[in-house]
């Protein structure tokens, strides 16, 4: 098995992208990561595509993209793990080159969730968990699956909508540093206080936007690593789980089980104790689809113990400079979650902070030369923990 480097990096501004279409969308990000990388698409032997994609127009993305990047005729698929798609399109490229099956190939993550009304778009998302218990009979959408997660993590343990806010507060604060962010604006405890409800105890400031993006990461075997740059991020590990897609079969509603579950596959593999993870990592990138998803990841990652994530956020311990950045691009919340996209958009921000080409206001201080990024589907319907570090991969 091989070791896979990533070798070039694209990245599109977030938000509402209705200037171009689709396949123009995803190659702003592809034309981005090949310059990075000095390749041109002949060197590219397989790319997949992460698409959500309900909402949109074109119903075979991959091949659309493929022809308008003059990618064809290489090998491709589209792939949809829910809103962790953007790391399932990691993975399929990722374990192309590991296995050795190819050299250099691309994911590419992108969506243009605008091409439908947002109420259309609402109930889209609303129907990715069980369709006919949870939504067709109780009406749940995004928000109120959160919300649940909220309610019962603020009974456990006595949390106040403040400690929510903090969250809002701190993404909001480096989304106003990213140029790629769809809200570069900062917000106040008082803005997030009076922002309205949208499913108790959920405010429109706990919730992630309708996005549209793209991004984009070019891997690379050991072997050709060293002809394209000298500066490789490797992908030292990958964790993946899965839960159940009914929520009432879950009996904790405080934390994603399938999250911890692919924490501690990637921990093991990359021979990281869970109870001190945050030591090895300069900075990570979490799914903060709502405020309560970062706190339950802080827990989920290990950085904190059951309980006590949203400590580390009223203590400002995830700003930089504190025990472990997360989110310092903005996070969904104000950087913007689209679907397809997110995932590889997390791997962009990782490899840019590892190789200090973050923006200004949002570089941390690499001391370990490792990063971690969490991308979560649907409400732990599909789990992806990632580990990139500066360091070869012994193996």
């Amino acid at each position: 098995m091989k070791n896979v480097a990533i070798v070039g990096t694209g990245h599109t501004k977030f938000g509402v992208r209705t200037d171009v279409n689709l396949q123009e969308l995803a190659w702003e990000a592809i034309k981005q990561a090949l310059e990075e990388a000095s390749l041109d698409q002949s060197d590219i032997q397989y790319f997949v595509v992460g698409n959500f994609g309900n909402w949109s127009s074109e119903e075979i993305p991959a091949v659309v993209i493929g022809e308008y990047s003059n990618l064809n005729p290489n090998g491709t698929m589209r792939v949809e793990a829910a809103c962790a798609t953007g790391s399932a399109a990691l993975r399929d490229a990722y374990l192309s080159v590991k296995s050795g099956e190819v050299d250099i190939a691309l994911a590419v993550g992108v969506e243009q969730m605008h091409q439908s009304p947002n109420p259309n778009t609402i109930e889209l998302i609303g129907r990715a968990g069980d369709y006919f218990w949870e939504f067709q009979n109780f009406g749940l959408t995004f928000p109120s699956y959160y919300a649940l997660h909220a309610s019962a993590y603020m009974s456990k343990y006595n949390v106040k909508e403040e400690d929510l806010g903090n969250i809002a507060v701190k993404n909001h604060y480096y989304g106003a540093r990213n140029p790629y962010a769809q809200f570069q604006k900062e917000i106040t405890m008082e803005d997030y206080l009076n922002s309205r409800p949208v499913a108790y105890p959920l405010r429109i400031l706990d919730s992630s936007p309708i996005t549209d993006g793209a991004a984009a990461v070019l891997l690379a075997s050991e072997e050709v690593v060293k002809r394209i740059t000298d500066s490789p991020i490797w992908i030292t590990s990958q964790g993946t789980a899965s839960g159940t897609a009914n929520l009432s079969r879950r009996s904790d509603f405080t934390h994603i089980e399938a999250a911890e579950l692919a924490a501690k596959q990637a921990y093991k593999k990359a021979g990281i104790n869970f109870e001190t993870s945050w030591k090895y990592f300069d900075v990570a990138e979490v799914h903060d689809c709502f405020t309560i998803a970062e706190v339950m990841a802080y827990e989920d990652l290990g950085f904190a113990k059951r309980g006590e994530g949203y400590q580390l956020a009223r203590e400002n311990q995830t700003y930089i400079g504190g025990k472990i950045p997360v989110n310092v691009d903005g996070g969904l919340k104000a950087k913007g979650h689209p679907i397809g996209a997110t995932g590889i958009s997390m791997a962009v921000s990782i490899t840019r902070q590892l190789l200090y080409r973050s923006h200004k206001g949002t570089q941390v201080d690499v001391k370990n030369g490792m990063g971690l990024f969490h991308n979560v589907g649907g409400t732990g319907h599909y789990a992806y923990v990632t580990i990139l570090s500066s360091r070869r991969p012994s193996s």
